[in-house]
């Protein structure tokens, strides 16, 4: 294990970001346990422990989530505009979806923005209500169907098949799948090259 850090060149850097992308999540897991760094957490969040650690040699834990952000054991949390979207007691259902729809309208549906939204709210320590989120829901989507969106980093298969399916149109399914695996191998190659410096 390096004892300075960083102990990585800018170019190096760079391709661990891109290529830790296209790695699975239980791959992650193992980099983070060979760098004794916490499993737990989603893809994202295990990239950026990596990154994190390979920059400073410091430990990013995953964050504390408010207590003002969750909801209270035992405690009802009706679904009305003005109540607060708590953590425990908000769920991804057709009770919620329905709720939703009467809120912005048919079109509304669940989007990874939207669970991303309400995610950084609680980790502010900001929960908001269910006015909040349609609002925002119908603002970030009209912006989105203007001035088009740019999947998260971490969706790698989504990101690389736009781009391909772009270069190269008319690519059946089977040679869009064999040059994804080929470019996860690359991704993964280059990894675990950059990786070998912290052993």
């Amino acid at each position: 294990m390096p004892e300075k850090f960083p102990c990585i060149n800018p170019h190096d850097l760079k391709t661990l970001k891109e290529g830790l992308n296209f790695l699975h999540v239980e791959e992650l897991k193992n980099l983070c346990r060979q760098l004794l760094l916490p499993i737990e957490g989603k893809k994202g969040i295990l990239v950026l422990r990596i990154l994190h650690f390979v920059e400073t040699g410091k430990v990013m834990n995953n964050p504390k989530l408010p207590l003002v952000s969750c909801a209270e054991k035992g405690k009802d949390c009706p679904l009305t505009p003005n109540s607060f979207i708590l953590k425990g007691s908000y769920k991804n259902d057709l009770k919620t979806r329905v709720f939703f729809k009467k809120l912005i309208g048919d079109d509304f549906h669940f989007t990874a923005f939207g669970v991303d939204w309400i995610h950084n709210r609680w980790m502010e320590g900001n929960p908001p209500t269910y006015q909040e989120f349609a609002d925002m829901w119908r603002a970030e989507t009209k912006r989105r169907q203007e001035e088009g969106s740019i999947p998260k980093e971490e969706w790698a298969y989504i990101n690389f098949t736009q781009r391909f399916i772009k270069k190269n149109p008319g690519t059946q399914r089977q040679g869009l799948i064999e040059a994804w695996e080929k470019e996860r191998l690359k991704q993964k190659e280059n990894v675990t090259k950059i990786m070998e410096n912290f052993k």
